[in-house]
Formats: structure tokens, C-alpha cells, sequence
């Protein structure tokens, strides 16, 4: 496994691959890698030759009052597990690598899907998003990139602007990756003091037992504010309990598939979470 730190050092150690028209697999991460990270790259092995996972952490996605300083950067670690689970090239550039000494002015901006959910909560994040993940899919061009379902709302975004932009790859959606207990896997999590991390997982339950009552016939809206007492009652303050069709349009009733979205704070740590609910009539 190699690592590269320079976009000219990784498009030399991609062009063998790309001489001998092998598939490319990509893996975007700002590492302090958890199973849900490896799990994509498993994912990305078995239909890929040659699999890169960046590490970075983007500056330009975090608000003025996140962690982006805070955030661990733990790269030797990262090293060792992705090695185990059969990465090929770490790409792991310095902000000044991606970004250059001179001022940005053109932005990547996806309108009405970022618009609520995460987008009201963390203005300007999705752009620093869609910002980053085209750069990276510009330097590595793969054939295929993967991604979380946890962060349900960037990979729409995503898959959003490479229909848009023409960009040239399948964007592929891996399924959430939990702990024994639900709780969703996140770098997040170590935020979490240990009588918090017992509390998480009551995300998890909000949104099963929310599914159950949809499946009772209990009406959408009754069942959003019962996972909001739940959660408010287990101690966390709420960012928001919403329901949005897959495509992430507002929805009413349960007539049709949905997904419930959860983030809520417990002290100082944002998390997030998701569930999908097939609609059977």
C-alpha cells in the first residue's frame, strides 16, 4: 500500500491502472477511521482493481463554531487499518495541496436538497462538500466512488452534482454501519463521555419504534413529535425529527416510502441519523 501526500505523486502511481485499464474505486474520508469507513472500502474491493481512500480534513465544510481544529487526525492509525482490509493508495494531501496559496473564487452550489434538513443547520457545509468531493473526483477519477448512507443528505448531494456536471463515475451508497447496540457509526462518537455514549443509542430505538407505529397506521406527524419527546426526554437537544421521500421532497403522510431523519446534539456532539421505511399498502 502506498501513500501519497501530492496530486502529481498520486496521478503516477494511478497511471499503471490506468495503462492497463483497470477499474478504479474511491473512498473520500477525513479519517480517524471507523468500521463504517472500512466497510466501504470492502465494499469498493469487490468490484474494483485499484482502490484509493483520501484523508482530509476540508476546511472549507466545517462553520465558524465547528470542530474542524478539533477534529483527530489520527493518519498512522488510519494507515494500519486500511492496509488490513486491502487498500491500495492513500491519498493524504495537505490543505495548501488541495487548495493552493491563492484565493478560491468558484463555488459548487446544489439548491433546493440542501435547503433544510443538515443545509439550515450548517450553513455553507454542503458547498464545502461538493466543493472538496469534486476536486478529489477531478484528481483521482475513478470509476466508482462510495459513500456512507449515514449522511444521507451529502450522498443526494453528490450523486446530485455528478448528474449534473456530467462527472464521469458511478456513485454507489453503502448502508449504515452500527454498533452492537445502533448506535451509527461515527468519528464523532469519541466526542461522547462515556454516560453519553450509553444515552446515543436512543437515536437508534427512536427511529425503530417510529417505524413500528408507521406500520400501526399511527399518523406521520404523531409519530415525528413521539421520537422528539423521546429524545428530549434521554437528554438531547434536537436540531431536527423530519420525514422526506427518498428523492428528499417533503412528505405528509405515510403513502409511500420514507425516510426519517434524526440529528440532536448530546452535550457538545452533533449526530446524525437516518432510517429508511418501505411503504406496503
Amino acid at each position: 500500500m502506498k501513500t501519497e501526500t501530492t496530486i502529481q505523486g498520486l496521478s503516477a502511481s494511478l497511471t499503471p491502472a490506468r495503462s492497463a485499464r483497470k477499474i478504479i474505486g474511491f473512498v473520500p474520508t477525513m479519517g480517524n477511521l471507523h468500521e463504517g469507513h472500512l466497510n466501504l472500502v470492502r465494499e469498493a474491493k469487490k468490484i474494483c482493481d485499484v482502490v484509493v481512500v483520501s484523508i482530509f480534513v476540508n476546511p472549507i465544510q466545517f462553520g465558524p463554531n465547528e470542530d474542524f481544529d478539533s477534529y483527530p487526525r489520527t493518519l498512522e492509525q488510519d494507515s494500519h487499518l486500511l492496509a488490513d482490509v486491502g487498500c491500495d493508495i492513500i491519498f493524504a494531501p495537505s490543505v495548501e495541496q488541495m487548495y493552493g496559496n491563492k484565493p478560491r473564487l468558484t463555488n459548487i452550489s446544489v439548491s433546493d436538497i440542501t435547503n433544510d434538513l443538515c443545509g439550515l443547520q450548517r450553513p455553507g457545509h454542503f458547498d464545502g462538500v461538493a466543493v472538496v468531493v469534486t476536486k478529489l473526483f477531478n484528481i483521482v477519477q475513478p470509476n466508482f466512488a462510495f459513500f456512507g448512507q449515514k449522511d444521507y443528505q451529502q450522498l443526494a448531494v453528490i450523486r446530485q452534482f455528478v448528474r449534473d456536471l456530467n462527472i464521469p463515475l458511478e456513485v454507489i451508497g453503502v448502508p449504515i454501519t452500527r454498533a452492537e447496540d445502533g448506535l451509527a457509526l461515527s468519528s464523532r462518537n469519541g466526542y461522547l463521555s462515556a454516560e453519553q455514549r450509553t444515552i446515543a443509542p436512543t437515536i437508534y430505538q427512536s427511529l425503530t419504534a417510529a417505524e413500528q407505529e408507521l406500520h400501526r397506521g399511527v399518523s406521520l406527524a404523531e409519530v415525528l413529535e413521539n421520537m422528539k419527546q423521546k429524545l428530549t426526554q434521554a437528554g438531547f437537544i434536537v436540531d431536527y425529527v423530519e420525514a422526506r421521500t427518498p428523492e428528499l421532497q417533503n412528505i405528509e403522510a405515510f403513502d409511500q416510502d420514507v425516510v426519517l431523519f434524526v440529528a440532536a446534539k448530546l452535550g457538545n456532539t452533533r449526530l446524525i441519523d437516518n432510517l429508511q421505511i418501505k411503504f406496503t399498502a
